[in-house]
């Protein structure tokens, strides 16, 4: 809680105290009120290795894996299977101390099916200086529009190194949504005006810790020290729910997917309540210090699924980014797609 204090505190949000009160106990009580009914697998059961397996090490007892990132390689898993909708998960620890250039991803993609017109839902880990906090970035691709990048970045209310915290992708036919925890922190709604850009092919879920040096950390001013390595990020309580499905059948995945559709968007996780969505906004108000929705330069007229908030567009300036409440250097707004060779750069340059 003291933490959480100083957190909520420290970056000078001018929100009342008794209102920051409610805000914080609000968001306590949302994550930590577990989702119901999940049901967790083995690694075994629907992983496996996608490179650098020595440096992938599976616990005892089968349900967790730990990634490493030395010198010579990163690591990572992909599922067995590709999905045709579903909710993803995992309990993760991120790499502690010195964590400067550090990528650890958790993500959705089909990149290595459609190359040239991929769907993608990310979670974006990134390292920093020692003594600095992770922070993190979401985004979202469909048919490879990856010259219209819909990144959000933001800060955590807690230490991502000290203890797991759950992170989950629920990605249905009409909308998206990201947790942490139980909190939902982005929720991204189908519309016609979309078109492609919505993800609608199945996709392979993927979990990756590589070398970012060039990008993660202040664009790319602070490197990988590899003097701290290995670098270990710690997964378990795993969850893939969801429609199993051949990319390439020629049976519509609609039709075969029509009963675990209807089984996803009867969970609790698909419901946004009325508390969750206020832990949602109050997140969104005091912990992302970017949205493309508010980035004017880049997109004159918003991208259609973007929901306008008067009182939020005030704290932004027309780059995207907070006009108060933390220091933010000016950064590049291109943004590049993450290849699949983990060496590569990534989605964007993010400000560390």
């Amino acid at each position: 809680m003291d933490d959480l204090l100083r957190c909520c505190y420290g970056f000078g949000f001018g929100a009342s105290k008794t209102f920051a009160l409610f805000s914080i106990f609000l968001l306590i009580s949302i994550a930590n009120a577990a989702f119901s009914n999940l049901t967790t697998i083995p690694f075994n059961q629907g992983y496996t290795p996608l490179f650098g397996d020595g440096n992938l090490v599976r616990s005892p007892n089968g349900k967790g894996v730990r990634l490493l990132l030395d010198r010579f390689t990163g690591s990572g898993f992909i599922s067995s299977n590709l999905y045709k909708h579903g909710f993803f998960s995992a309990n993760i620890k991120l790499p502690s101390d010195y964590t400067a250039g550090i990528c650890v991803a958790f993500y959705t993609s089909n990149g290595d099916v459609f190359e040239k017109s991929h769907d993608e839902l990310d979670f974006e880990f990134l390292g920093n200086l020692e003594g600095k906090p992770w922070r993190f970035q979401t985004n979202l691709y469909g048919n490879g529009s990856t010259n219209r990048g819909r990144e959000e970045r933001y800060r955590l209310w807690f230490d991502p190194s000290k203890e797991f915290h759950r992170y989950s992708i629920l990605w249905t036919a009409n909308k998206t949504i990201f947790y942490i925890d139980e909190v939902p922190i982005r929720e991204v709604v189908k519309n016609d005006a979309m078109g492609g850009d919505y993800p609608s092919k199945p996709m392979s879920l993927y979990t990756t810790i590589w070398d970012a040096s060039n990008w993660a950390t202040s664009g790319g001013r602070y490197k990988v020290n590899y003097k701290y390595a290995p670098f270990v990020a710690e997964f378990k309580d795993l969850v893939l729910e969801g429609c199993a499905t051949d990319p390439i059948e020629q049976v519509s995945a609609a039709d075969v997917c029509a009963e675990k559709d209807a089984y996803l968007v009867s969970q609790d996780y698909a419901i946004m309540t009325r508390k969750r969505r206020q832990a949602m906004r109050w997140f969104r108000q005091r912990f992302m210090y970017y949205s493309y929705c508010y980035d004017t330069l880049r997109y004159p007229v918003p991208p259609p699924e973007c929901i306008i908030s008067r009182d939020e567009k005030q704290r932004f300036k027309d780059t995207g980014r907070l006009r108060f409440g933390g220091s933010h250097h000016k950064q590049s707004r291109q943004s590049k797609r993450r290849s699949r060779t983990p060496i590569s750069s990534s989605a964007s340059n993010s400000n560390m």
